[in-house]
């Protein structure tokens, strides 16, 4: 397992920009009209007791409720699978979560059955409180396709249209916070920079796995295409 984690995050490595020199985040940010704020997978299944559960995740969510009514404008993301999902360690014979398949977009890692279309594992934490946030995208949906980031499909092809909303509604710099911190939000991060935007993750509003160093890994990653960091006691 800790060896296909290392994989995905090289992969994550191979999309940022490259060459950038990260920029520290500024202090006492005050979001205005072009920030927006986005809530990665706050999900039952990630949070304690859910079948794909990180560690401390229900930990994010009062930080996040003190964060959202500074930002008018806020998304928040749903891991969405249909039953028998193609990145399910169930729906392939012999197979055990965190073992890995190879499908038509390249290596893929099993998981245990989570985030099903419409069961209450897929529904955000009932203590989360965003009830100005504009838009839910909902992702992971494509039967054959994983998707970790908030922008693309694990394909690499296949967007959400997330980005295309932010340009149109004029934003320009993303805040982020969520699960989890070195998957569905580092890749949220990196697609970000990728599509334009400035991104800055707001550290003690996510968690990680962190599993063989996987957490230093993905910063490293964010850093490098740009990616600032900051925490929410500077946010205004």
């Amino acid at each position: 397992m800790g060896r296909h984690r290392r994989e995905v995050l090289a992969t994550l490595g191979a999309f940022a920009l490259p060459l950038i020199v990260p920029r520290q985040a500024m202090a006492h940010v005050k979001p205005g009209n072009r920030d927006v704020l986005l809530v990665v997978d706050v999900q039952n299944c990630f949070l304690p007791g859910g079948s794909l559960a990180v560690k401390d995740g229900d930990a994010v969510v009062p930080v996040i409720n003190g964060l959202a009514p500074k930002f008018r404008n806020v998304v928040v993301t749903q891991d969405w699978h249909t039953p028998g999902h193609a990145s399910f360690a169930s729906t392939h014979a012999g197979k055990k979560p965190f073992e890995t398949v190879q499908l038509h977009y390249g290596q893929q890692v099993l998981w245990p059955d989570h985030c099903v279309q419409g069961t209450e594992g897929a529904e955000l934490s009932s203590a989360l409180k965003i009830p100005h946030a504009h838009l839910v995208i909902r992702k992971g949906h494509n039967p054959g396709i994983d998707s970790y980031s908030a922008f693309v499909e694990a394909d690499g092809v296949t967007k959400t249209g997330l980005a295309g909303y932010l340009k149109e509604r004029g934003i320009e710099r993303v805040f982020i916070t969520g699960l989890a911190t070195d998957f569905c939000v580092a890749w949220s991060a990196l697609d970000a920079r990728k599509a334009g935007f400035d991104v800055i993750v707001i550290e003690d509003a996510c968690r990680g796995i962190d599993l063989n160093g996987s957490l230093a890994a993905a910063w490293k990653d964010m850093e490098a295409a740009g990616v600032e960091r900051t925490h929410s006691a500077e946010i205004m």
